[in-house]
């Protein structure tokens, strides 16, 4: 394991066939104001097949603390920000996503704030970009610059929260910390929902946190690549990765208080799925179905009731289908 370097911020951008973003990316880090914070730049090309390697290298006078990593062959987002979490000596360390871009002051706001509320990580707003169009989009949480309990934002249940606000790009973490406790890595099982499951592992197992009001990283939504726009295998990812969110919960010493939330965030999920399944292949529909039958028969059943019951009556019919007598284990 790599040594830590204090005064360091490591970011880490996984990169699939984005020679059209990449250079927009990389530009907004060489135009960081860092103060006395030093930078570290961890790209992994995930086995592109366009000129993003050959552009990210480029940049290499302009961002001495750049470093290309290649993986040999395609492996998908969760293992593309792995490999780049391997080599991370950053004391600080955050995302960001080939085809978005921080403003100048990001890094070193959020740094600084790490530093002098000594919390374990802080999160931000960030900014919408849909064409020309953009729209600040708040993190869920009105309390901001001060020290907060990660556990007690993962509630409300019946509205958002900050478990609701799945963006690993709109924060920054402690090295340290999260190798210590287990949650560095991602699952790379996961084709989907990886970050869901990732800041859920964070709420339930870090001490204190902060939001900040800094809408300081731009993210670009509806491009032709991104997995809202497609309709395969990927999409049903969200169904283990809320297994094992259930899971985490179940073994939490507070798992009574928060697994309503838990279920009701995979209920909506699960509703918004079957809405989109009308684009899914046949194959993909039924592997859906098949999934979810199984995972909720492992569920608390009264809680599940519960949940359902409290919510709109087009997704409580739905998700009381699944809660059919025989379909659903009995409470845990």
């Amino acid at each position: 394991m790599t040594s830590l370097i204090p005064g360091r911020i490591s970011v880490v951008i996984p990169a699939y066939n984005q020679e059209a973003y990449i250079c927009d990316a990389l530009t907004s880090l060489v135009r960081q104001k860092l103060g006395s914070w030093e930078l570290e730049v961890l790209v992994v090309d995930d086995a592109s097949s366009d000129a993003t390697a050959a552009l990210v290298l480029s940049f290499h006078n302009a961002l001495p603390g750049l470093k290309l990593i290649r993986l040999e062959q395609n492996s998908g987002v969760s293992a593309a920000r792995n490999a780049g979490l391997e080599q991370v000596t950053g004391e600080y360390f955050t995302f960001l996503d080939p085809d978005d871009w921080f403003s100048p002051e990001h890094l070193a706001t959020l740094a600084e704030a790490l530093t002098e509320l000594h919390v374990d990580f802080v999160r931000c707003d960030h900014v919408r970009v849909t064409g020309t169009t953009r729209v600040i989009h708040r993190a869920p949480q009105a309390l901001r610059g001060m020290p907060l309990n990660p556990a007690d934002d993962i509630e409300p249940i019946d509205s958002p929260s900050m478990v609701d606000y799945a963006f690993v790009w709109a924060g920054m973490y402690r090295t340290a910390l999260m190798r210590d406790a287990g949650l560095y890595y991602f699952d790379q099982a996961l084709n989907s929902a990886e970050d869901r499951l990732w800041l859920w592992k964070l709420h339930l197992n870090t001490g204190r946190y902060a939001v900040l009001s800094s809408p300081s990283v731009f993210y670009r939504r509806g491009l032709p690549g991104s997995l809202t726009q497609v309709f395969d295998e990927r999409q049903l990812g969200f169904i283990p990765a809320y297994a094992q969110v259930l899971a985490e919960v179940h073994a939490h010493p507070e798992a009574e208080r928060h697994l309503p939330k838990a279920l009701r965030q995979f209920f909506a999920i699960v509703c918004h799925h079957e809405k989109r399944a009308k684009h899914y292949p046949p194959e993909v529909r039924l592997a859906m179905k098949q999934k979810l039958r199984q995972v909720f028969t492992t569920i608390d059943a009264p809680t599940a009731r519960q949940v359902a019951l409290e919510m709109d009556v087009a997704r409580r019919r739905h998700i009381l289908s699944f809660l059919q007598p025989g379909t659903i284990g009995a409470a845990k």
